[in-house]
């Protein structure tokens, strides 16, 4: 076998501008115009019923055929603050799309991703008067625990209910996924940082960088000095393989991969195998497979242990993957790294079938060449903090109940590390704002007039 052949610089500086610049571009306001008009403006629309965060979708884009496009930001942003990254990133073929009336008739339905990118992305560039005002400060002070999608939500919507919120980060940047976890061709030109920067205008949101819970600061202790505290933490543990040998140089995990080169000032500079294997099948696995063909790597697989139509990862995300020359093997699991002189130069992967829902070997063995391996096997919540040991846990994330209560007293929890969700920035974002009005109402402040939400849908009791 060809000895690993890991290097940066494969492509010229042309192709790099090409391949990392913005994926999916986004509507010229003609387009958009064209686009609004094709909406029904259903009344009960199943759009909204499918979103999340609950958007007034056939509102907001009214509100762009009007050429009103402040105000269809404002309808978008009142209640998912993340519009704009959601616009870019959030599964709509999966969610509103595919509710839209017009595949009734039709096999497109309206583009509202796209949409609504038009509508936020001119109000976060047009300036003017402030979209939200922090409210009358109410002298309470809540600590939220990772500046993720879900304790920014909560964040914001808490000094706009004139809390004094103080964001303790882990991490040099805020933004947790949405900074170090998405496809760099999907966040182009600094984007998730711009989108934080409009977010925290605000005013009464202190955020305090390398702060991680367990070591710099405690859960007990945030309990103790604060009215109330949210804990957005994300999930910050990776699967392992379970083989030997996956302390490899060449064997890596695919959020680690994705961040590296998120972070990189160059990515020319970020090295790539020649032969690239990711095993996983979510969204990870396809950010990580994509961005190493678009480094160079001439031949990159996914590998599955199940078949294409139960990944993961949405069937849009697949077909792109493909577009982008990644192979894509279906019901195979590892069962060893193929080492040579040290070195892994291959995967061997064992044959699987589904019976009566369980994983049975069929007996037979395949093998890869690979110089990398990337792992996208999914991540596990770490309870580096004697406190989070003591959460009542379901399925080894927190459980909470419909407002994102945990089973400690004045402690909220939201996002991915709590049981019962899809893992997505959207959802992310309305369990933050669910529970800064859960701890709103907890505080004794009875809000009326707020902007419409919803009971969170995906509660763990």
């Amino acid at each position: 076998m060809p000895q690993p052949d890991v290097k940066a610089g494969r492509l010229d500086a042309c192709q790099y501008t090409q391949n990392f610049g913005d994926a999916h571009p986004p509507l010229t306001p003609v387009q958009a115009l064209i686009e609004a008009e094709r909406c029904y403006y259903c009344h009960d629309a199943p759009c909204v019923n499918a979103c999340p965060t609950g958007i007034d979708i056939p509102s907001f884009i009214r509100r762009i055929s009007e050429d009103n496009l402040r105000g269809a930001a404002r309808a978008i942003l009142e209640a998912n603050i993340f519009g704009g990254m959601c616009a870019r990133v959030c599964p709509t073929e999966v969610l509103c799309e595919q509710a839209c009336v017009r595949n009734t008739n039709e096999d497109k339905p309206v583009e509202i991703g796209l949409l609504q990118r038009h509508a936020t992305d001119h109000a976060m560039n047009a300036g003017g008067a402030p979209m939200f005002v922090r409210g009358t400060p109410t002298g309470r002070r809540i600590a939220v625990v990772g500046a993720g999608p879900a304790g920014l939500a909560c964040a914001h919507r808490a000094a706009m209910l004139g809390h004094e919120v103080t964001v303790f980060e882990a991490k040099p940047k805020p933004g947790g996924l949405n900074e170090y976890g998405l496809a760099t061709y999907k966040t182009p030109d600094d984007f998730a940082q711009k989108e934080i920067a409009w977010l925290l205008s605000i005013g009464g949101i202190e955020i305090r960088h390398s702060q991680k819970l367990g070591e710099q600061v405690l859960l007990a202790d945030l309990a103790a000095q604060y009215d109330a505290v949210f804990l957005g933490l994300g999930l910050g543990g990776v699967n392992a393989l379970g083989l030997a040998n996956e302390g490899a140089p060449e064997v890596g995990d695919a959020v680690q991969f994705i961040a590296g080169l998120r972070q990189a000032n160059d990515v020319a500079a970020v090295p790539v195998g020649r032969r690239v294997v990711v095993i996983g099948g979510g969204m990870t696995a396809i950010d990580a497979a994509v961005q190493s063909r678009k480094l160079g790597a001439q031949e990159v697989t996914i590998v599955y242990r199940r078949d294409q139509p139960r990944m993961p990862a949405s069937k849009h995300e697949q077909d792109w993957a493909k577009l982008n020359g990644v192979a894509i093997r279906e019901w195979s699991v590892p069962k060893a790294l193929d080492i040579v002189g040290g070195q892994v130069e291959g995967v061997t992967f064992a044959t699987v079938q589904d019976l009566n829902g369980q994983l049975v070997p069929t007996g037979k063995h395949w093998s890869l060449e690979a110089d990398t391996v990337l792992k996208a096997i999914g991540q596990t919540l770490v309870l580096a903090d004697p406190t989070l040991a003591t959460l009542a846990l379901r399925g080894g994330r927190i459980a909470v109940d419909g407002d994102g209560r945990t089973s400690l007293a004045k402690v909220w929890a939201g996002g991915d590390c709590t049981w019962g969700g899809k893992d997505l920035t959207v959802e992310a974002v309305e369990h933050g704002k669910i529970a800064a009005q859960a701890i709103d109402r907890a505080l004794g402040f009875l809000r009326q007039g707020q902007p419409f939400t919803r009971v969170r849908r995906f509660a763990s009791a």
